[in-house]
């Protein structure tokens, strides 16, 4: 047990294992089911970026975002279907290894202050980015709607963490010897901007 989620933090290690179809199969479950909310989305599309901008991932940088975007689109229309179908009952499901009610709740708030920009912007931020789709569904936007907002979030989150890798990759390849220390700062960084989202979003009793 150990050993799998020890792999799952290392990103380099889980794309040199799975190459492109790890990564595609990591970005639609963490973007379309409820448990996968853990998944590396983030730190997985900078190292993809960076390892084919080293060439340690023979995989041509258009066919990387292009697929990547899909991944991400198909996964949110899951999500979506998921919380339109069935999403009602995660309301009442308790808090397991693989769920937990204040995820929800935060999603929630996040999405009643921000829109359906939240679907955006709820890319950038774990866990909001996993279960916006399934609020989305829960709430009955129309689908066409969603799907608006779905696309533009898709391509921005991945057009932005793949290219800067990839630059990155591709001028300074050295860079490859730091990535422990590059991931963590990526998972520091969301995981502040999250905690002071959720305290910001977190409703204020009397």
């Amino acid at each position: 047990m150990l050993e799998y989620l020890s792999l799952l933090t290392d990103t380099e290690k889980l794309i040199h294992y799975g190459g492109l179809s790890i990564l595609l199969i990591i970005i639609t479950i963490e973007t379309g089911f409820f448990f996968g909310f853990f998944l590396p989305g983030d730190p997985l599309l900078f190292t993809a970026g960076l390892l084919c901008g080293t060439k340690d991932l023979d995989v041509n940088l258009f066919i990387l975002l292009i697929s990547v975007t899909i991944a991400a689109f198909i996964g949110n229309v899951i999500g979506y279907s998921t919380g339109k179908y069935v999403g009602k009952k995660l309301f009442t499901k308790t808090n397991s290894i693989f769920f937990k009610q204040h995820h929800l709740e935060t999603t929630r708030n996040f999405y009643n202050k921000y829109g359906g920009l939240s679907l955006v912007t709820g890319r950038f931020l774990p866990i909001v980015r996993t279960f916006a789709p399934i609020f989305a569904g829960i709430i009955e936007i129309p689908f066409w709607k969603f799907n608006g907002y779905n696309i533009l979030g898709a391509f921005l989150w991945i057009w932005t963490l793949i290219p800067l890798g990839y630059f990155l990759g591709n001028q300074f390849p050295q860079l490859i010897e730091y990535i422990e220390y590059i991931i963590i700062g990526i998972v520091l960084l969301t995981s502040i901007i999250l905690i002071k989202a959720y305290h910001q979003l977190k409703p204020k009793t009397s």
